[in-house]
């Protein structure tokens, strides 16, 4: 039996992960969820996902260890919750923040100097209605300042914005923190970064932006669950967010399963307001990519394959998820 199998391994990604494997692990690896696999039974008795797969509750008494190769772990408490089984799980909590939050920065920054509409109108070139905005004397708003939200803010910092902090904990000295409340009406761009739970879902809800400042920008790179992309899209069309950008998405298994197979995405109202936005010229949309830089991966499939070599030396993880 394998060692180990590993889901939604991208291309590049299970090349790092070779790399750091003992030639002694027999090992597995696929591009695709679980659910995309078809398989009824796990091919190992510890297996890795990231957070697409949906895994069957009934595989909990059968594995002895789980995986996952994100920062997140919200999937992780709803599948336990699902089988209501003790099983040991694990993360990676250090292996992305910068990569993340210089994506951030891209987006930001692609939405002010309304890059896509410039690529556009070069081959016209046309400077009408491209004037963008500068990043120094903005109002930058993190919410949610773990390891990608400090480093959000630091960049901000160096960029000479006001970078403002919302967090339950207080962690970082070097961090301006405020409530939302008083945040909102004062951000020019304001940045997703919580770990979803289950007191934060829908917590960027139509009435929670709008107590912001029209033209704000807003960016989600942590969890769909927490910006309803049908509200979205209203602030959108009533022209008060001046632009949107995510890499993460609500019902993001399906949107992502139905996308790559080519399918039509009609069988529900949030995955059609998703495609919806990708049609808006000030709202730009990438696939849960953030994380993808040369250095995060390499650091990615070495905290992997140190997890994997830990448990199973010890039964246990080294970074084991939260609960």
């Amino acid at each position: 039996m394998l060692s180990v199998f590993f889901y939604e391994a991208f291309q590049e990604e299970e090349q790092a992960l070779k790399r750091y494997l003992s030639p002694k692990l027999k090992v597995g690896f696929t591009w695709q969820t679980i659910q995309e696999a078809g398989e009824t039974y796990p091919p190992a008795a510890l297996i890795s996902i990231r957070t697409q797969s949906i895994i069957p509750p009934a595989w909990g008494t059968k594995l002895s260890g789980l995986l996952t190769r994100s920062t997140g772990y919200d999937h992780i408490h709803h599948y336990l919750s699902q089988c209501q089984c003790n099983l040991p799980c694990g993360y990676l909590p250090l292996y992305c923040h910068r990569a993340v939050a210089e994506q951030t920065l891209l987006l930001w920054l692609t939405l002010l100097r309304k890059l896509p509409q410039q690529l556009h109108q070069f081959h016209t070139f046309n400077r009408d209605g491209l004037t963008g905005q500068e990043c120094q004397q903005k109002t930058l708003l993190v919410v949610g300042v773990g390891h990608i939200g400090y480093e959000v803010v630091k960049i901000g910092q160096n960029l000479g914005m006001l970078a403002l902090g919302v967090d339950i904990e207080k962690k970082h000295p070097d961090v301006a923190y405020v409530t939302l409340e008083e945040g909102l009406p004062q951000a020019d761009i304001v940045v997703c970064a919580m770990n979803l739970t289950a007191d934060n879902r829908n917590y960027f809800n139509y009435s929670a932006l709008k107590r912001g400042k029209p033209g704000m920008i807003f960016i989600n790179i942590a969890r769909g669950e927490m910006s309803p992309p049908a509200d979205l899209l209203r602030l959108l069309d009533e022209q008060f967010l001046g632009g949107i950008a995510l890499d993460v998405y609500d019902r993001e298994s399906e949107l992502a399963t139905s996308l790559r197979r080519g399918q039509v995405i009609d069988h529900h109202p949030d995955l059609g307001a998703i495609l919806e936005l990708a049609k808006r010229p000030h709202v730009i949309l990438t696939p849960h990519n953030a994380f993808n830089t040369q250095e995060a991966v390499a650091r990615k499939a070495d905290h992997s394959i140190q997890q994997v070599n830990a448990f199973l030396a010890t039964g246990q993880f080294i970074w084991s998820v939260p609960f």
